[in-house]
Formats: structure tokens, C-alpha cells, sequence
């Protein structure tokens, strides 16, 4: 299996080597050249770590399909309690997909956790004993994941920036008491979209490339960006249509919609993905918060960013540059590199495109889109949680909301999943005030934590109630235009 750019087809790399470079040189994704197709009959016979390995060795066809099978097993064993990719009823034929079992308690677990087994044997195929420097720009979730991922990995270290007034106080602790001798933490002032935009451009910038070369150092990414974060997150919509069928809840070749709270576009391409691999997805349900410039996009086919950022209670998904859109757009369009580096120069010098009428119609045949407020955020778990005790994060939230628009707009009585991205304690504030109808009486975050779980008996994980314990060790916060200086600060090296 090869792999080739988004913006240039003639740079093609294998998958250790898309796996250790993150990005290609100029700033295109990394895609595969095609999409193996599953028998998802056969898989069902299969556990979960044994299913991963089967589909992610049809990709990363240069790694030892023994050292895969080991890799999934030792990754999705301990660390998820027996619960990865696990399937909860919700209501009728609505069923949500916890993906948020593992050790930082977000869906990032599932993909980050095998990230570093794959990353440490293609740095050994094709870095020639370079320190591998992930950087990483988090809109909450994703920082906490790699860090706990890559924690004391040998030859590599891991930096993460995040918005420091865009995470929730859960978010930001995980990370600022993250352990490891080759971790950093620094927040900026910005948004998600400043810190994505400044780690692009310090992974493309030449200067900084052969700095780090002098000092036998190279980047990699654990942003969805990378593939090797990408194809992890293919494995549990095809899970979840196994454990249907086991269940009895469908019959093989039934279809299945899929709702996907998103931001970066990630977890909803891999979606897609799945889909292209033959599993019967009949509609991809997009779900925005008030940032909602993919629902504006997949209902008009003009992506505009120059809008309004909003700051809200689902954070993971306040971004305006969904990256991962661009493989999307790729794959739609026939592969023409030529076209995506157009739509990509425009949206970087103007701000935004428009694929025009065709592909428009094309993502309207596969995609449906929705967002939802605030307000309705709250109003979602309050009636959820009411009505069938199940209790939502915020960001799951938003997507049971745009589902319940979707049923209401369309009648379609298809079952539905609905991806479960984080735990509710995360954002325990926010979930505390919607159940309790605004009556909080803690006034600390960890106050909140037993409040919630007072009041609904659900139980607190230990990694989210230890970290009262934990001391802070990153404070930085800096300018976006100051992050490369960070990073040289980080590594040790002079600016």
C-alpha cells in the first residue's frame, strides 16, 4: 500500500514513512492510494484488538502483521477495562458509541494509545535513529492523549499547545500536571485555529527543519493529521457494526447512519473511511457546535472561516480549519491534487472556497449536517438524562441534538450511532448545571466532580479525580508568533 499527498500525488512514501513524517513537505495529507474492502462477517468472529489488527494491517502493509496483532492487543487490553469501543443503548434504535473508556477518558484514547507502537517502528525504518519531536496543537482532548501516549517513549519528545482560555478546567489539568521527562506544555493566546496554524507552519518551515537536523531530531505529528492517528479511528465504526449484528439489533447488510460530533473532521472521515471499505453507512451525520462552519459548508458546498469564533462548553470542537476535510475533498473530487492545492491556496490567502454544484451534490448524497448552541447543549443532557438516565458530555451532546433535527427533518427510521467522545466528568460544570436545572453549589472544579456524581450516581474516574492531587508543572502561556521560539526553548536548542 502506498501512500500519496493531497496536494502533490507524485510524493509517494509507504506507511511507515506517512506515519513518521505527519505531514508531507508541503503541507499536504497523506491519503492511501485505495480502500481494501472488509468482510464484515468474517470480522465478527473476532474480539476488539484482534479486529484492529485486521484492519489496520490491510494499510500499513510494511509493518510485521505479528507485531500489529501484538500492538492492538497490549494497547486495547488494561488500559480500556475491557470497554473499547463500547456500545451503549440509548433510546429505540439509537445507540452511542463510548469510545472514551481509556486513561484520559476522550475518544483521542483509541487512536492515540496505538500511535506510539507504530510511530517507534517506522522512526526505526526510516528516521536512522533521529529523536522523533511530536508537535501537537489541542483544542482539549487531543494533547492529553498524546502526552499520556508518548509519556517516556524512548527517542522522542512530545510538545502540545492549546488555547489557554479555550480548554475546560479538566482539560487544562490533565495536561499541566502531565508526567514525563519528554513532555512540554505551553498555552497560547488564540484559539485552536491560531495554535493549528502556527505548528503547520513550524512543521513547514525549512529553517526550523534543518535546526532540528543539526541536533539528529525530525517532527512527526499526533494531530489527525497523521495517519497513523487516522486509520486507529476507522476500526471502531466497524466494530460497532459487528456488535449490532451480534446483538440482533440489524441483519448483515442492513445500513446504519453514523452521528459524529466534530470539529477537525477527523473522527467523521474515518467514518467515511469505513464506508469506503464497503460498511453499510447509508448517511454520515455531521454535528456543530455554534463554531459551525462545516454545516454551513456541507449545506452550501462555500467553506468560509471568516466568521465569529465562539468560545463554548463543547471546546474539542471550537475550530474553523477542519484540516481533515482536505482528504475528504480529495477523495470527492478524483484525486485531482491540482484542485485541492486551489481550494487550499484560496482558503489560506482568502479565507475560504466553493467547490461549486457538483461536489456539492456529492457531499449532499453522503452527508446531512446540523449544529446546535449552548443552550440547546444544556437542554440536550437535561432530557437525555431525564428521559432515559443516560448522561452525555457536552460535545456528545451536540450530536444527539443534531440527530434528534435530522429524524424530526427527515423520518428516516434507519438505527442510528451516535459517537460518544468524552466522558461527562470532563466538562463537569457544564454537565452539572444542565441536570441539576442550573443549581451548582460547588464552586471548584473537583467540588463539581462529586457534585455530578451525587447527583446521578454515576461514578467518577480515578484518572479524572486523582488529578486534585497532581501539581501543576507547565504554566507558559505565549504568542502565537513566539511558538517556534518555544519549541527551540523546549528542546534545548538556540533560537
Amino acid at each position: 500500500m502506498q501512500f500519496f499527498s493531497t496536494r502533490d500525488q507524485n510524493r509517494k512514501v509507504t506507511s511507515s514513512q506517512a506515519i513518521a513524517q505527519g505531514l508531507s513537505d508541503e503541507g499536504g495529507l497523506f491519503v492511501p492510494e485505495s480502500f481494501p474492502q472488509v468482510d464484515v462477517k468474517a470480522l465478527c468472529g473476532l474480539d476488539y484488538p484482534a479486529l484492529a489488527a485486521a484492519v489496520v494491517r490491510e494499510y500499513l502493509t510494511d509493518y510485521d502483521p505479528a507485531f500489529l496483532t501484538e500492538a492492538t492487543r497490549s494497547t486495547y487490553g488494561a488500559a480500556f477495562g475491557g470497554k473499547a469501543g463500547y456500545l451503549a443503548p440509548v433510546e429505540g434504535d439509537t445507540y452511542a458509541l463510548e469510545l472514551w473508556h481509556g486513561p484520559t477518558s476522550a475518544f483521542k484514547d483509541m487512536a492515540l494509545q496505538l500511535l506510539p507502537h507504530l510511530l517507534t517502528v517506522a522512526a526505526s525504518k526510516t528516521a536512522e535513529g533521529k529523536t522523533i519531536v511530536i508537535l501537537v496543537a489541542t483544542s482539549g482532548d487531543t494533547g492529553k492523549a498524546a502526552l499520556e501516549g508518548f509519556k517516556d517513549v524512548p527517542n522522542t519528545k512530545i510538545l502540545v499547545f492549546y488555547p489557554e482560555e479555550g480548554v475546560s478546567p479538566m482539560q487544562k489539568l490533565q495536561m499541566t500536571t502531565q508526567e514525563g521527562d519528554n513532555v512540554g506544555v505551553c498555552a497560547i493566546h488564540g484559539n485552536f485555529d491560531d495554535a493549528q496554524t502556527g505548528v503547520k507552519a513550524i512543521f513547514t518551515d525549512p529553517a526550523i527543519t534543518e535546526k532540528l537536523a543539526q541536533k539528529n531530531m525530525m517532527f512527526s505529528s499526533a494531530n489527525s493529521i497523521n495517519w497513523g492517528r487516522l486509520v486507529p479511528q476507522i476500526v471502531y465504526y466497524i466494530s460497532a457494526y459487528c456488535d449490532l449484528l451480534k446483538d440482533g439489533s440489524i441483519e448483515l447488510g442492513d445500513k446504519m447512519n453514523v452521528v459524529v460530533p466534530t470539529g477537525n473532521f477527523g473522527n467523521i472521515l474515518a467514518a467515511y473511511y469505513a464506508r469506503r471499505m464497503g460498511l453499510p453507512i447509508q448517511k454520515l451525520i455531521c454535528a456543530s457546535n455554534a463554531n459551525n462552519v462545516l454545516t454551513d459548508f456541507l449545506q452550501t458546498g462555500k467553506y468560509d472561516r471568516n466568521r465569529s469564533f465562539y468560545t463554548t462548553m463543547s471546546p474539542s470542537m471550537d475550530i474553523l480549519i477542519s484540516s481533515n476535510l482536505e482528504r475528504l475533498l480529495f477523495d470527492l473530487c478524483g484525486q485531482d491534487d491540482a484542485q485541492v492545492r486551489a481550494w487550499m491556496d484560496s482558503l489560506k490567502q482568502d479565507g475560504c472556497y466553493d467547490v461549486g454544484r457538483s461536489m456539492l451534490n456529492k457531499l449532499k448524497t453522503l452527508f446531512a449536517a446540523g449544529c446546535c448552541n449552548d443552550s440547546r447543549t444544556k437542554m440536550t443532557i437535561r432530557e437525555t438524562y431525564n428521559n432515559t438516565h443516560y448522561l452525555c458530555d457536552t460535545h456528545t451532546a451536540v450530536a444527539v441534538d443534531v440527530c434528534k433535527q435530522y429524524l424530526l427533518r427527515t423520518g428516516d427510521n434507519t438505527p442510528v450511532l451516535i459517537a460518544s467522545t468524552a466522558n461527562p466528568f470532563k466538562f463537569s460544570a457544564s454537565v452539572l448545571s444542565a441536570v441539576g436545572n442550573g443549581q451548582v453549589e460547588s464552586s471548584d472544579e473537583f467540588g463539581m466532580v462529586q457534585e455530578l456524581s451525587s447527583l446521578t450516581g454515576e461514578q467518577v474516574p480515578p484518572q479524572l479525580a486523582g488529578l486534585a492531587q497532581k501539581k501543576q508543572r507547565f504554566t507558559k502561556v505565549c504568542e502565537r508568533d513566539e511558538m517556534k521560539n518555544v519549541v527551540y526553548e523546549m528542546l534545548g536548542i538556540e533560537s
